[in-house]
């Protein structure tokens, strides 16, 4: 089969399309034909080498897919062969992909592959930031850092169904039109307004309840001083590099404030969790309440490129490659 392969720490350029032996069935795993792989933020930091999961070289980047069951191992019972699914796995980029059973989802009739390689940690990563971290309700305020990109999108839209405010940052003012095209009641430049300042002007100084920050360094300590009195900063992903450390007494006590981290995969081995989540979005896409748009697509070959453009606070949405 085709694949992605690098063989030494480094941005995308260390990538090469590479011939390869199709993986084998093992005891509890099923083999995936991708049709569609998604890309995410965590693939640069994989071939850094600064994810939590290590390359092993010569290793097959990315996360996330969807296809079709092209195997499955005598002893996984509830997938066959020919089923719809997508999955959250490492080697995604790559005509086949094995994974293991529990991290293979069946995909509901009428979802297209190209929105269901989004769910597995796009838009579950959205879903339990607002839902399971954190309790959302309608009366609370929800700022959605990245909101143009594929969990920022989603969490935009799954705030607004749980009836919260909705604030979104960008970079561009087209990136502010798309956001409120899906749903943000406002949305903040963050190159040309203060993002914090703007944050209490909005709420008339009261600040956020709920803010979602994949970015790190650059916008924690700002985060920080415009979350409301019992406010939350989830910290999902640093783009723009680790916070610094704080000091929870100087910082958090005197408005009772909180701050937490989240990873989805660690959702995957929560059974009960797990499919509430998946259960939730997949109503929510039936209900034309969530979708995510597709900001651009590369062939396999071109996934350098492809992670280039990640890279380049151009994009919108999820980005995918096609094998």
């Amino acid at each position: 089969m085709k694949a992605i392969q690098f063989d030494r720490l480094g941005g995308p350029e260390v990538m090469e399309l590479r011939e390869v032996p199709k993986p084998e069935l093992k005891p509890g795993t099923v083999i995936v034909k991708n049709h569609v792989i998604a890309l995410n933020y965590g693939d640069v930091f994989f071939i850094q080498g600064q994810y939590l999961v290590k390359p092993v070289f010569p290793d097959i980047p990315g996360m996330e897919g969807a296809g079709i069951i092209d195997a499955v191992a005598p002893d996984v019972t509830g997938l066959n062969p020919g089923m719809r699914v997508a999955y959250i796995g490492m080697g995604a980029y790559a005509e086949y992909n094995r994974m293991r059973a529990s991290r293979v989802i069946p995909i509901p009739e009428g979802t297209p592959f190209e929105q269901a390689a989004s769910f597995p940690i796009a838009v579950l990563t959205a879903w339990h930031l607002i839902h399971s971290c954190h309790r959302t309700t309608p009366d609370q305020t929800v700022l959605v850092h990245s909101a143009a990109g594929g969990v920022g999108i989603a969490a935009v839209q799954i705030a607004r169904a749980a009836g919260a405010h909705v604030i979104g940052t960008v970079s561009s003012d087209d990136k502010a039109e798309l956001v409120r095209k899906y749903g943000a009641h406002e949305v903040i430049n963050y190159e040309s307004h203060d993002f914090a300042a703007e944050a209490m002007r909005i709420t008339d100084g009261r600040g956020i309840d709920l803010i979602l920050d994949a970015v790190g360094k650059p916008t924690f300590e700002k985060g920080l001083k415009c979350l409301a009195p019992f406010g939350h900063l989830i910290l999902y992903g640093s783009a723009g590099g680790p916070p610094d450390p704080i000091d929870v007494r100087a910082k958090l006590f005197p408005k009772s404030q909180k701050v937490s981290g989240f990873v989805v995969p660690m959702v995957y081995g929560m059974k009960e969790i797990h499919h509430r989540g998946l259960d939730a979005v997949f109503k929510l896409s039936r209900e034309g309440k969530l979708t995510i748009p597709i900001g651009g697509t590369f062939p396999l070959a071109q996934a350098a490129d492809a992670l280039r453009f990640l890279q380049s606070r151009r994009s919108t949405g999820k980005i995918l490659l096609t094998p």
